[in-house]
């Protein structure tokens, strides 16, 4: 029985549990002398939570520990040769056995009962194929009476799991249904588990963000192992390579710094295209717009939000760059007599450019509320004590929106520095440390890309030193927030 018959046999009988149980509670209102201490709707709800919670608990626990466990048996079972290999080649050995059972259950019946433990492994891989598994040349023999044997053990861990789930929920029904009273507290108890719920989801944030750090810091630490902080750091040259023979020992180097460089230097360009246009949009959107043309200019700007990054990216690649480059052959023709461009079409300033048109929606969509948020009443007074509307505008509102207005510019600042697809078409991927904003230059994002791209192990330098960079991004990114919020919290009390 699958997941989904599962969980929705479940819902069924939490529903009939619910229904139950609310007219159970409205019969006991109609005969009991008290009053019931909570409406019929919250017994319904007592039963049904009393279905589904600890039903759904034990349907999630199966579906985790499950498959570790079937794991460990099956890999108990590993020929001794392969046991006293790598865990590497363990893994790759569980992958193989995991992909002959899943094409097993692919087969038709009369097919899938001829094969047994016996059966060599030659005759099932064409089998397999056919039905579309990739399944690996390395196959051998002794994997396919594993694979049966796992196939085995998920059936009867599926069967059970579907007994114990729906028993469970049955008991939990009955459990709940007997307990309705006149004077039960099931507001109390339904508001209770409704808390928890809150909590959890609450709580998801907060372990996503832990879980993203500790997945990029175990790595780090490996990474800096190998290499030492000050060479990666204070590096600056980029060239990640193995050390190759007859090389003279020379080793890959992993300076950070033409990487920083590039990220600040793009994110900046980026920024003062992006944050003048933004900024004035939103004071005219919110001071000098009518409700027209609000409703309509607002959209618009918003709309590029919503365009994806690539595409922006092949804006820069075919219109954008190659029209710098040739406008900059022009002048150069004009004023030298020279047609050589010395605007490259991957350069800093074409990333800046398109990266600036991306982020205005971001920094006028926020201003713009932030500026409509001042109070009225601010406004009024400086309008009632002479002031132009300008004047106002300067003296006034911008200064009581500047916290505002300073948080949504460094969170665009993040944004910027984030950013992947239009570096990798509009900049390229060298590594250069220049301060030539016509030339060539690449991002930590981008070679975060770069170094996780293709077949991989996460045993080697030029592969860990991904997670060094993630990490370095993540730090920056987070000082980012910190110091608007900081900027935000100091401020606003001014005004407050």
């Amino acid at each position: 029985m699958s997941i989904l018959t599962i969980f929705l046999i479940v819902l069924a009988i939490g529903a009939i549990g619910f229904y139950l149980g609310f007219t159970r509670s409205k019969k006991l209102a109609h005969g009991a002398a008290g009053k019931l201490h909570s409406l019929p709707v919250y017994h319904g709800s007592y039963v049904l939570s009393w279905t589904l919670v600890p039903s759904l608990l034990v349907l999630a626990a199966w579906l985790i520990v499950s498959p570790i466990l079937i794991a460990s048996q099956v890999r108990g079972d590993y020929p001794e040769g392969v046991l006293a290999q790598s865990s590497l080649t363990e893994d790759l050995s569980y992958g193989m056995i995991q992909s002959i059972g899943t094409g097993l259950r692919l087969l038709p019946d009369d097919e899938r009962e001829g094969i047994s433990d016996n059966t060599p492994i030659a005759d099932v891989v064409p089998l397999l194929q056919r039905r579309g598994m990739p399944i690996a040349s390395a196959s051998r023999d002794w994997m396919l009476p594993l694979a049966i044997q796992r196939n085995a053990l998920q059936d009867v861990s599926q069967w059970a799991m579907t007994v114990v789930v729906i028993l469970l929920a049955l008991a939990g029904a009955w459990w709940g249904y007997s307990r309705i009273a006149v004077r039960l507290r099931a507001r109390n108890s339904v508001e209770a588990v409704i808390r928890v719920g809150l909590i959890v989801c609450s709580s998801i944030a907060v372990l996503t963000t832990l879980g993203i750090i500790l997945s990029m810091l175990f790595e780090t630490i490996d990474f800096f192992s190998r290499v030492p902080a000050t060479n990666f750091f204070f590096g600056t040259v980029w060239e990640p390579r193995f050390a190759a023979a007859g090389s003279g020992g020379a080793e890959g180097q992993f300076g950070l710094i033409p990487l920083l460089a590039g990220t600040l230097y793009i994110g900046a360009v980026a920024m003062l295209f992006a944050v003048p246009v933004g900024l004035f949009a939103a004071i005219y959107m919110a001071e000098y717009a009518d409700n027209r043309v609000r409703s309509i200019v607002k959209p618009l700007l918003e709309v590029l939000a919503g365009i994806p990054t690539i595409v922006y990216g092949f804006f820069a690649l075919i219109t954008v760059g190659p029209f710098l480059r040739d406008l900059s052959a022009q002048l150069s023709n004009l004023v030298a007599g020279n047609p050589y461009p010395f605007i490259q079409a991957q350069s800093v300033l074409t990333a800046g450019l398109v990266m600036g048109i991306m982020l205005i929606p971001f920094v006028s969509s926020l201003s713009d509320d932030i500026i409509t948020s001042v109070p009225q009443s601010l406004r009024d007074g400086s309008l009632g004590l002479g002031a132009t509307r300008s004047e106002t505008i300067k003296r006034v509102i911008l200064p009581a929106a500047l916290p505002g207005i300073v948080s949504a510019l460094l969170l665009t600042a993040s944004r910027a520095i984030g950013e992947t697809m239009i570096v990798v078409l509009a900049a390229g991927v060298a590594a250069n440390l220049t301060l030539n904003p016509f030339d060539a230059m690449t991002t930590v994002t981008v070679k975060i890309v770069n170094q996780l791209t293709g077949d991989l192990e996460f045993t080697s330098p030029q592969t860990l030193v991904a997670f060094a960079l993630g990490m370095t991004l993540f730090v920056i990114t987070l000082c980012l927030n910190i110091f608007a919020l900081y900027i935000v919290r100091k401020y606003r009390e001014q005004y407050e």
